[in-house]
């Protein structure tokens, strides 16, 4: 039988017990939680299991088949799959209370941990009180819409596929034989005169081995491409004929290089329809929301429980520097 749930239960049965001292006790669920299975609560709290102390309730079996994902869950229909369930709850319950022993639920590690496991608690408590996003009114997602028009809007994108040379004469000698290159001559092109020499990876067609990527006008702040510098980016869009056509010049760059640019392909500009855009709007307001609401709490927090921090203690920290890499990636022959 597969464990992979034991990681993620094992570090909450571990960290749990460090809360028992303190509370005085197992705590009970709020009246208000729904209890997994359809249990009624006093089956819920029905024993099916003792570990020490440590008593096992129906509800700790249903919540922990609850937490399966549907296919993993199927495999637990039969009665017998149940047992087993509970045989690892109760291995799992035993390694837990041999680490309390241990002291290993007071280390920094367990106690990270349950940090963790406290902050997500919370976070899901606020993700129930925000509205999934279909409950949201059209009213809402259409004024989102109408005052972002903008984000909607898809200019014009163009594909760059340029040769990179370091000397310009040899720049436009290329530029001459890739004025008459079909796509397939510009893609061997590129890998007889490119400087450094490209590679082609196995699988990648040969017309593509030049290409950066797809950039928007000169002008678009959500038009770059980390691979294309700016210079290129503004000769493609200088290029008026159809794709496969290259501009009759050579580019400088800053860094010192040439290159011959050829348009790859261009999308129209367009512009996405409220209808098109109404499942992102309603994820991006259900987010915000709950980052408001978190906001919130973290403001009510920090009045209830007051923080200071010490920014000269935090300077003293020395960070070690990552190992320097042993060798370098070469570019990749294809854009996004």
């Amino acid at each position: 039988m597969s464990r992979a749930w034991w990681p993620g239960a094992f570090a909450l049965a571990l960290v749990v017990g460090c809360s028992k001292g303190s509370s005085g006790g197992d705590a009970k669920p709020a009246a208000s939680v729904e209890l997994p299975g359809g249990l009624t609560p006093e089956l819920a709290n029905k024993s099916v299991a003792k570990v020490g102390e440590r008593v096992i309730t129906l509800g700790e079996v249903a919540a922990t088949l609850d937490r399966l994902n549907e296919f993993d869950r199927l495999r637990y229909q039969a009665p017998e799959r149940r047992k087993e369930l509970l045989k690892e709850m109760i291995e799992l319950e035993l390694l837990a209370e041999e680490a309390r022993r241990r002291g290993l639920d007071k280390t920094p590690e367990t106690q990270a941990v349950l940090r963790q496991i406290l902050r997500d608690a919370m976070l899901a408590e606020l993700r129930r009180k925000v509205p999934a996003p279909a409950d949201l009114p059209q009213s809402e997602v259409r004024a989102y819409y109408d005052a972002h028009r903008d984000e909607y809007r898809e200019p014009e994108r163009r594909r760059v596929s340029a040769i990179s040379l370091r000397d310009k004469k040899r720049a436009e000698e290329a530029l001459a034989d890739a004025q008459k290159a079909s796509a397939v001559d510009w893609g061997k092109l590129a890998l007889k005169v490119s400087e450094p020499p490209l590679k082609l990876a196995p699988g990648t067609p040969i017309e593509v081995v030049a290409d950066l990527g797809i950039v928007g006008p000169p002008d678009d702040p959500r038009g770059d491409h980390p691979r294309v510098p700016p210079e290129l980016r503004r000769a493609v869009f200088e290029i008026s004929g159809a794709p496969g056509a290259t501009l009759e010049r050579v580019v400088p760059t800053s860094d010192g290089r040439f290159f011959v640019v050829r348009l790859a392909g261009k999308s129209p500009p367009h512009e996405r329809s409220l209808a098109e855009a109404d499942r992102s709007i309603r994820g991006l307001l259900v987010q915000k929301q709950l980052e408001a609401r978190a906001k919130e709490l973290e403001a009510e927090l920090a009045k209830r429980f007051p923080v200071t921090v010490d920014a000269a203690a935090l300077e003293k920290l020395a960070v070690p520097a990552a190992a320097p890499s042993s060798s370098h990636a070469a570019p990749a022959a294809s854009g996004r």
